[in-house]
């Protein structure tokens, strides 16, 4: 899959901008502050409706502007595809493809698979677990509909729930028979979920491990264990043996929703001993790991979508990464970085086809171009 044309309109600094995307590689160059990222999380959201950043979308129009616009025209498994999403604020987004509005805006998630690698993933590292979960949410869901569904349900059922709790400790009052439903309706979506992100962790473990031996010159072994409560009890177990607890809290202590993973490097806590550069290239392993599950599960060449990933690094080290990205089985990239030509002076160098743009001040031009 790949984009040829994205057009954005009134989206966060962009007025309106309309980019010519190679099949290969572009580059957005420029200084910091300029929309850089923003054009990546433009393409991320044509791909799954929504901002990479969980911005909210009243705060993403430009300006004072009620509404913003995304166009995305590209080929998929060889067949012509328009993507639109129309956000007027205060008001129900749509999202159409090929002028055909969506009935749920989930059912357009894994139609087009996406990667998105941005500083920001610093989070996965150093905050808490829901961090993590979205990693492994975000893959599962564009590459299962039911997972997706599963999850929603899941985390209405669990809001239930947790409102119900926290009712019965604020007026110390107990309703069981509600409780009970809600239990019931958990169960069977919280054990499809750890089922999925189970098996997803068995595939993935191996992926992050080989693209991290080569990231890191071979110099360290990467690690990621899966942890969740229904490794000891199911989720009716967990349910019973917590209602007191529970109930005392206000909220749901024990399910799906409690699940993380611990990354580890050499057999330790990275958060807790890698350094600045270690981070970044463990980081990294993982969004190649994410892309590669997801090429050999679609059975199709994801977009990966590399925000500033060369900051800080010498100029050795970026031609080392480029060169994997470049000669990798890896299908159509978009990158940013704060210097103006090493990317493209790269892959000039290497042969491979690219458009290169300068983006100041939410105007995107086309700087210089190797076509095929």
């Amino acid at each position: 899959m790949h984009f040829d044309r994205v057009i954005l309109t009134e989206f966060k600094n962009y007025h309106y901008q309309q980019i010519d995307c190679n099949p290969r590689l572009n580059c957005f160059v420029g200084l910091n502050g300029m929309g850089k990222t923003n054009l990546l999380d433009a393409i991320y959201y044509l791909c799954m409706g929504k901002s990479y950043f969980g911005l909210n979308d009243q705060y993403i129009a430009y300006h004072e502007s009620p509404f913003f616009r995304l166009e995305g025209h590209g080929v998929i498994n060889g067949h012509s595809e328009k993507i639109v999403v129309k956000a007027p604020l205060g008001q129900r987004k749509t999202m159409e493809r090929n002028d055909l509005p969506y009935e749920r805006l989930g059912d357009h998630v894994g139609l087009i698979p996406v990667v998105f690698a941005a500083p920001d993933d610093i989070q996965l590292i150093h905050e808490g677990s829901e961090a993590r979960r979205r990693l492994l949410d975000n893959t599962l869901s564009q590459l299962d509909q039911h997972y997706l569904q599963q999850l929603l349900r899941y985390n209405h059922l669990l809001k239930q729930r947790n409102a119900a709790l926290k009712q019965f400790a604020d007026t110390h009052t107990f309703n069981p028979a509600l409780l009970a439903v809600y239990d019931e309706q958990l169960i069977d979506p919280a054990q499809y979920i750890y089922t999925r992100r189970s098996n997803f962790m068995e595939r993935f473990l191996p992926l992050l491990k080989a693209n991290h031996y080569t990231i890191s010159g071979k110099r360290e072994e990467a690690d990621c264990r899966y942890e969740s409560p229904l490794q000891q009890a199911s989720m009716a177990d967990l349910l019973r043996h917590n209602l007191d607890k529970d109930r005392l809290l206000g909220r749901t202590t024990g399910g799906t929703h409690r699940d993380d993973l611990q990354f580890l490097l050499e057999g330790q806590q990275i958060k807790r001993f890698a350094s600045q550069g270690q981070t970044k290239s463990f980081l990294l392993a993982l969004k190649l790991a994410q892309y590669d599950l997801m090429r050999e599960e679609k059975n199709m060449l994801p977009l990966l979508l590399l925000d500033d990933i060369f900051d800080k690094l010498d100029q050795e080290r970026v031609e080392h990464l480029m060169q994997l990205l470049l000669e990798g089985p890896y299908g159509q990239l978009f990158v940013s970085d704060t210097h103006p030509d090493r990317i493209a002076a790269i892959a000039a160098r290497m042969g491979v086809p690219f458009f290169n743009y300068y983006i100041e001040k939410g105007v995107a031009t086309l700087q210089n171009e190797r076509n095929i």
